[in-house]
């Protein structure tokens, strides 16, 4: 009966100390999701060419048809990819960008990464909003921009030097606030 009750005490300790330590790898866990969200909203995140560098020549074409080879008067790019689940969460905020900050059609540039030539849902929404590009992985567009995750956003000026780029479209400055 001795070694019974020993028994019953000693799980109960390991119970209690398992739980201490429960609470504390859970506000360890709070305090690291308080740091992360604040760190991302400090600064956007530079995702290409760094503000100041001129984006390089490049050539793509758009699902209309259209030879596309330098970002002459285009003020925002947006890069989407086929497979990637954070993209159709960000065409609406991309799309109400260049609403808000009266960009037009000929100042939009929307780019998708494809796989197997399949478009995404989302692409008539982007069409709607401006010229879209469809190009594989390693192309000369995604190259020019040095993009590497998705989704990517751009700000350029009149020149087509970069001013901000970012995964976030709201965090991105107003076009007249780059002139």
């Amino acid at each position: 009966m001795v070694i019974l009750g020993a028994a019953v005490a000693l799980v109960g300790a390991l119970c209690v100390l398992d739980l201490l330590l429960t609470f504390g790898v859970i506000r360890r866990l709070r305090q690291h999701t308080e740091i992360i969200s604040g760190a991302g909203a400090a600064a956007p995140a530079v995702v290409g060419l760094l503000p100041g560098e001129q984006v390089p020549a490049f050539t793509a074409i758009t699902l209309d048809g259209e030879v596309v080879s330098s970002v002459s008067g285009v003020r925002a790019v947006g890069f989407f990819a086929a497979g990637c689940s954070a993209c159709p969460g960000q065409v609406g905020p991309f799309t109400g960008y260049l609403t808000s900050n009266d960009i037009g059609t000929g100042g939009a540039l929307s780019v998708i990464v494809a796989v197997d030539d399949e478009l995404p849902a989302y692409t008539d929404r982007l069409r709607a909003a401006g010229p879209v590009c469809l190009v594989e992985a390693g192309s000369d567009l995604l190259s020019a921009f040095k993009v590497s995750g998705f989704p990517a956003f751009c700000v350029l000026d009149d020149a087509g030097v970069m001013v901000a780029s970012g995964h976030d479209p709201a965090q991105l400055p107003a076009p007249a606030a780059v002139v």
